[in-house]
């Protein structure tokens, strides 16, 4: 996007990554998703987006980050329900909005805002949750209105309620290539 006199926008995004065990099982859902429904199975790696930054100093933003995450332990997070956004034409597994995540996500925004940093304005839509699976190519591929009616039916019967844990925060930028994306990584203890 471009803004008339200002260049181009540039969005960071802050996110929270899965320990090893959670990733592999969240995947296992992911996998199976895309078997079943026939969806891309070419989509970034599982995380949470905890905030989306605007065109932020770089180096200011690490060291308010860094602050943010020093009290902050490796945690839990419960996943709920499968979920069809059919706005994005994407499948997602929803983050239940409560504990410790929630508490890191408003504490994140508020901190940046009073930093002055471009970040979302209304905390009260934080919808956690990880992307599964893009839907759009299926989407284009249904032509009755029926199948798609069914997809999306289908979608909301499947379910898990488990258990995973979050071990380390990053801040990525939404590029091409796989291996420039994160610029930051930021470490949590451990309990």
């Amino acid at each position: 996007m471009y803004i008339w006199g200002i260049g181009k926008i540039m969005k960071y995004y802050l996110v929270a990554l899965f320990d090893k065990d959670s990733y592999f099982y969240i995947q296992r859902i992911q996998k199976s998703i895309c078997r079943k429904y026939k969806l891309y199975k070419n989509i970034p790696m599982l995380h949470i987006t905890l905030e989306v930054i605007e065109n932020p100093d770089l180096e200011k933003l690490t060291k308010v980050i860094s602050d943010i995450l020093k009290p902050y332990k490796k945690f839990k997070v419960q996943i709920n329900d499968i979920s069809m956004d059919p706005f994005y034409k994407a499948i997602n597994l929803k983050i239940e909005n409560k504990g410790y995540i929630i508490r890191l996500a408003r504490q994140i925004n508020e901190i940046l805002r009073l930093h002055k940093f471009n970040v979302r304005e209304n905390l009260n839509d934080i919808n956690l949750k990880v992307l599964l699976a893009n839907t759009s190519y299926q989407m284009r591929e249904s032509n009755s209105k029926q199948h798609s009616n069914t997809f999306h039916e289908n979608i909301k019967r499947e379910s898990n309620h488990k258990m995973v844990k979050i071990d380390r925060i990053e801040l990525w930028k939404a590029v091409n290539n796989k291996k420039e994306v994160t610029l930051r990584k930021f470490s949590l203890r451990n309990f």
